[in-house]
């Protein structure tokens, strides 16, 4: 190994030891500084508790909603050729760019009281922002090119022929997607739903902005986090951050694993 190799590898890992070693044991640390029963006694306390199932409850509204947008998605931009084509990908890697505390502020003033949509349906009894809705609202907006962007370059590597060929032998069309396009796009898919649903459970700017951070209603496990610590409870604070980061790190492995046993799938981020 060349001096050169040695050096770049060094610093890696140096780069890696200061940027998440370090983050990861501080929380660990402050978290099981009390020790085990106080870390415990952090995370069954009832506002945590809630912005755990909140968050949870967010992640699994939110991901069919995404699996399903981003199939049609990319397989309407992987197998048509129409006008505006080009734009529909530009427009769904929107969120990629722009700011999640400018798209809360966005859905607040369209969808807010106040806005050209919220304020008719607040005169009929329905509110958008400051609930779950507003919240589910953000975190589509936030994790809805994943999907898409994962089971995109599958499609269109995989080209239409085994799509036409089942056509040919009489499949119709949910039978085609079944047994020819879900196969190909499986691991894909599900690579991107995994990315889809961390996403939804660490997004803090735009659910901020539309939850209210009404406290045991609205608030989810990164609003708490911060919470607690502007309330002083550090041990509180970094206990709900180890859920987090237990989240992460699930989220981590599992997308290693289908890497590593399925290539293909990863790495188009």
């Amino acid at each position: 190994m060349s001096l050169r190799q040695r050096l770049l590898i060094g610093l890696a890992v140096l780069f890696a030891l200061i940027a998440i070693v370090a983050p990861v044991a501080a929380i660990l640390t402050r978290a099981f500084g009390d020790g085990l029963g106080a870390w415990w006694s952090a995370i069954v306390e009832p506002e945590t508790l809630h912005a755990i199932w909140l968050t949870v409850l967010t992640a699994l509204i939110v991901l069919p909603i995404n699996i399903v947008f981003g199939i049609a998605a990319a397989w309407a931009i992987a197998r048509f050729r129409f006008p505006g084509r080009r734009a529909l990908l530009i427009l769904i890697e929107i969120p990629f760019a722009v700011s999640p505390v400018i798209a809360g502020l966005c859905f607040l003033l369209i969808y807010g009281a106040y806005g050209p949509v919220g304020a008719p349906l607040m005169n009929e009894g329905i509110q958008l922002m400051f609930n779950l809705t507003g919240i589910v609202l953000v975190s589509l907006f936030v994790t809805c090119p994943f999907v898409m962007r994962e089971v995109l370059p599958v499609l269109q590597v995989t080209g239409e022929d085994e799509e036409k060929a089942a056509l040919t032998l009489g499949a119709n069309g949910w039978q085609i997607f079944r047994h020819v396009t879900l196969p190909n796009i499986l691991w894909a898919l599900v690579h991107g739903a995994i990315l889809a649903t961390a996403r939804a459970m660490g997004e803090f700017g735009a659910v901020s902005v539309v939850s209210g951070a009404v406290r045991g209603q609205t608030m989810t496990l990164p609003l708490q986090v911060e919470l607690l610590y502007n309330d002083y409870n550090t041990t509180g604070a970094f206990a709900a951050a180890t859920v987090l980061t237990a989240l992460a790190l699930v989220t981590l492995m599992l997308r290693s694993a289908i890497a590593a046993v399925h290539p293909e799938a990863g790495g188009r981020t």
